[in-house]
């Protein structure tokens, strides 16, 4: 076993009707299908789409780090 560990990160985007914890949510839901070892996420961009001068859906850029197998 290693005494230290190697990451990597990859950026994604997620998106909710209901809010932007949710975006976050759906991100890491999805990402978790494909990709092992996801040790924390950073949020950088926050922006949403307006229908009729109301929030019509939240997206949110992820960069999700991951530790790399037998690191």
């Amino acid at each position: 076993m290693s005494n230290h560990h190697t990451y990597k990160k990859v950026e994604l985007v997620g998106s909710s009707t209901t809010g932007i914890e949710d975006a976050i949510d759906n991100a890491l839901s999805e990402a978790s299908k494909s990709i092992r070892h996801m040790d924390w996420f950073e949020v950088t961009e926050t922006r949403g789409h307006i229908v009729d001068g109301k929030v019509a859906h939240y997206q949110v850029t992820l960069k999700i780090g991951f530790r790399i197998e037998n690191s």
